[in-house]
């Protein structure tokens, strides 16, 4: 009982910290503003937000960016990552990361294990593992 009270006020603050995350948002063309927060097995947090760009190709979602700046810091080892998001001015809703972010996931985390909480406040998240979500990735490491 106590490992899953602990586990709950973990994802509530990483909860909080996807949200504050959200407010760096650049969607001019979506006006869809996704935050999150990315938990490393060393326990430091990475926080992403989307980035639009016109051509939309070179824009990036929230949880890439989390990963890139990760890694870019010589993290590679990861827990979980939580995602919110919505339409800008209005209530969150659950957003679940794209098969691109997914498959970047897969690079760097154990499917049967690594979780994604989507949520859309502190109190009313899910949690799924990523195989879940990506059950039929490509990995050269199989």
């Amino acid at each position: 009982m106590e490992e899953q009270v602990r586990k709950r006020y973990q994802i509530s603050d990483l909860i909080e910290t996807a949200i504050r995350a959200r407010e760096g948002a650049y969607c001019p063309y979506s006006g869809f503003a996704v935050g999150a927060a990315l938990l490393a097995k060393d326990g430091s947090v990475y926080t992403g937000c989307n980035i639009e760009n016109a051509a939309f190709s070179p824009s990036c979602c929230a949880e890439r960016v989390a990963f890139f700046k990760a890694v870019s810091s010589g993290v590679t080892e990861f827990e979980r990552i939580v995602v919110v998001g919505g339409k800008q001015g209005e209530d969150m809703v659950e957003t679940t990361p794209c098969g691109v972010c997914l498959q970047v996931m897969l690079e760097f985390c154990d499917p049967d294990t690594f979780e994604v909480v989507s949520a859309r406040t502190t109190g009313e998240y899910g949690v799924r593992r990523l195989t879940e979500l990506l059950p039929y990735g490509f990995r050269l490491r199989d």
